[in-house]
């Protein structure tokens, strides 16, 4: 260390003459660094070091209690109160079966999935989305349609699970504790029922058996990059007995299925017989479905049993679809009224608006999703013609401009009506 010499150092960074005992370090050479340039050093370095990432978040300690999910819920979704509370529970009852697991409990609790069943337009794939932005665990929303059976083209199951880490952020740990929701599970039944195909069905009967073992629980391998499994990549294994799996679909053909049933049981003799339907009272014959009625559809009995909590969703009639329109938080009539308030116009919808709109959407079948087209077609031409009509402050939506042949009304600040161009109008027709 040069202990030795009674010569000055040079310190090489700050250039400066320096004694030997105000030297912190000097080499072999002549290389040497002084106390003051290392705390500055120190203070440099101390200043540039990125903040340490946050830890992967861990499940509420407050926990969400049941009232608070179907609260959340509720602030989207309409109606459908039976299927709001079952998730509810049921998610509830995921966050404890972490929580013991994680304490050592002595009693084992097993998951319970969930089949939801629904026309389309009721809500189910909202009220998956939803659940996904307001729990603390990962959620992933997945499609049953782009499944096949190992082996061949399509996408494995192990997907899935795929998706889960992502919304996990790659943490392991944290997905096997997550909530996947399984879209289009009817389109994976078997296609004649009870009675096998000839040919094996690979995106039906298949894709349900290489689900068996996943909903159960197994510790499965997971290409990290997706696609196809090859026997050089290396996996990610996941064990899925703590992950809750939530299956929907609008299991198209069923209600025939449990209406024959039902009509069957309980006919009557006489001039009564096959005349009365006892399911006309419940307005839901979804409602009523057994085991047997899904082993009819077309699933496999090893996966009706993984899926022991059935829940179905309501038609929504008018009223439904009228606050459909008005009531929720994405509600469609707001959505409409924030792009018309960019503009500097006040939008507004009559009561008869409102009803007209859900009469329309009642007749083609497809529940809530029809009532943005609806809105959509009514407004189509006003939202090209607006922005170039400066002095317009006000659109009112009346019943004749949605199921008749008249258009919105556009007002002006002093009240001035104005009307669109006839011939927009018939073009656009």
């Amino acid at each position: 260390r040069g202990r030795n010499s009674n010569r000055p150092v040079q310190c090489s960074f700050c250039g400066k003459a320096r004694s030997r005992t105000e030297l912190v370090l000097a080499g072999q050479g002549r290389a040497a660094v002084c106390y003051d340039c290392i705390r500055s050093l120190g203070e440099l370095v101390e200043s540039e070091v990125p903040e340490a990432a946050p830890s992967p978040r861990a499940p509420q300690q407050g926990p969400l209690v049941p009232r608070d999910i179907y609260s959340s819920l509720d602030d989207y979704v309409i109606g459908q109160e039976r299927a709001k509370k079952t998730l509810s529970v049921a998610v509830y009852n995921h966050f404890k079966r972490i929580w013991s697991g994680a304490s050592g409990s002595e009693v084992e609790l097993q998951k319970a999935n969930i089949l939801l069943m629904g026309p389309t337009g009721s809500g189910k794939t909202l009220l998956a989305e939803t659940l996904a932005r307001t729990l603390d665990v990962p959620f992933a929303v997945c499609d049953a349609t782009s499944l096949t059976e190992s082996g061949y083209v399509g996408e494995d199951v192990e997907n899935i699970l795929l998706r889960l880490i992502q919304a996990a952020d790659w943490d392991i740990a944290r997905a096997e504790q997550g909530i996947i929701y399984i879209d289009e599970m009817d389109k994976i039944a078997r296609k004649e029922g009870v009675n096998r195909s000839i040919t094996r069905d690979v995106s039906g009967e298949g894709v349900q058996q290489e689900l068996l073992k996943i909903i159960e629980g197994c510790v499965a391998n997971v290409p990290p990059q997706g696609g196809r499994k090859h026997p050089q990549q290396e996996f990610l294994q996941v064990n899925t007995r703590n992950i809750l799996f939530i299956c929907g679909g609008a299991f198209e053909g069923l209600s025939e299925i449990v209406s024959k049933r039902i009509t069957t049981h309980g006919s009557q003799l006489g001039f009564l017989g096959g005349t009365r339907n006892r399911t006309e009272e419940d307005g839901n014959i979804l409602s009523h479905v057994t085991p047997e009625d899904l082993l009819a559809f077309g699933f496999i009995p090893e996966m009706v049993g993984r899926l022991p909590v059935v829940t179905s969703l309501d038609h929504l009639d008018k009223a439904s679809l009228i606050r459909v329109l008005t009531e929720p938080r994405n509600a469609i009539v707001k959505q409409y009224q924030y792009l018309f308030s960019i503009d500097g116009v006040e939008l507004e919808f009559t009561s008869g608006a409102l009803e007209a709109a859900a009469e329309r959407a009642l007749n083609h079948y497809t529940g809530a999703r029809c009532l943005r087209y609806i809105v959509e077609e009514t407004l189509l031409d006003v939202m090209y013609e607006l922005p170039s009509l400066k002095q317009v402050n006000r659109c009112i939506v009346d019943r004749d401009a949605i199921d008749g042949p008249g258009t919105p009304t556009l007002e002006t600040e002093s009240g001035e009506t104005i009307s669109l161009y006839p011939e927009l109008l018939q073009q656009s027709a």
